[in-house]
């Protein structure tokens, strides 16, 4: 079976995210799913088949190197960079345990998908938070997934050497730290760290801006339909163009595969 990797969220290769696409031509077993993630020590690998039904084109699935996740922007987008690239038509249909996902490629080979936004609710400071990631933490909140914690300015977010092994006490998938962006045409930049995940510091993540997109539309006051720019400030860095529609969010981005290959990695189907 083909597998690739695909660096998403930006437009050249070596930078964004990357992540392992393995085409499946039916069902395989997650034990050898989370064994091929786990030999990719990629953040996340993305695994995509037909789907058994009409409500989506594909079935998606996503990895870490450790544990399935619920939900996974940048493999999303590597994935189906991946099908528009082999002829699949735009748009497409996932069907992943975050419900139905549309994703699509406009002219200019700008790939947008809808996603379900998760809104951080308030919350009292986490305990230890602010010691483990070593800057004070203004506003704290809580979404499905992670912990978001806005700090004073980007030069703190651009700084931050985080204690890991204490933020893997911090019960959350992964903690989301931002801050208003400096730069003209970049209006928050974030961090992410997910280390009870097995992702230490994800290099860009799309389901944190589904967390970041309505926090900074409250704090930036932007209306439905008013487009954001989110910068990642990791390492490898990326870009994330963000858009709230009521409880969904538009986020959007480029992606360069850089490795196609076949994959020999046993029985898939259990």
């Amino acid at each position: 079976m083909r597998i690739s990797v695909v660096d998403a969220f930006t437009d050249r290769p070596f930078a964004g995210n990357p992540a392992g696409v393995c085409r499946l031509e039916s069902a395989a077993d997650p034990a050898w799913m989370q064994a091929v993630a786990a030999e990719m020590k990629h953040s996340e690998t993305a695994f995509v088949r037909p789907a058994d039904d009409g409500d989506a084109d594909f079935e998606l699935r996503w990895f870490t190197p450790e544990t399935e996740v619920d939900l996974c922007g940048h493999a999303t987008l590597a994935t189906a960079h991946v099908l528009f690239d082999e002829g699949v038509a735009a748009p497409v249909r996932f069907g992943t345990r975050s419900g139905v996902l549309t994703v699509d490629r406009d002219a200019d080979g700008v790939i947008g998908m809808d996603f379900p936004a998760h809104p951080a609710q308030e919350t009292q400071p986490v305990p230890g938070l602010a010691e483990a990631l070593g800057a004070e933490v203004r506003w704290t909140g809580r979404s499905r997934f992670d912990v978001l914690a806005a700090v004073h300015d980007e030069q703190t977010v651009r700084r931050l050497a985080p204690d890991v092994d204490a933020l893997t006490r911090v019960d959350a998938r992964g903690i989301i730290v931002t801050a208003a962006a400096d730069e003209a045409g970049t209006d928050f930049v974030s961090r992410f760290f997910a280390p009870r995940v097995g992702v230490p510091e994800d290099p860009v993540t799309g389901s944190a801006h589904c967390v970041l997109a309505p926090y900074w539309a409250w704090a930036l006051g932007r209306a439905d339909g008013h487009a954001m720019t989110g910068r990642q400030l990791s390492s490898r860095g990326g870009t994330v163009r963000t858009t709230m529609h009521g409880d969904r969010v538009r986020l959007a981005g480029r992606a360069v595969t850089v490795v196609d290959g076949q994959l020999d990695g046993g029985a898939a189907h259990g």
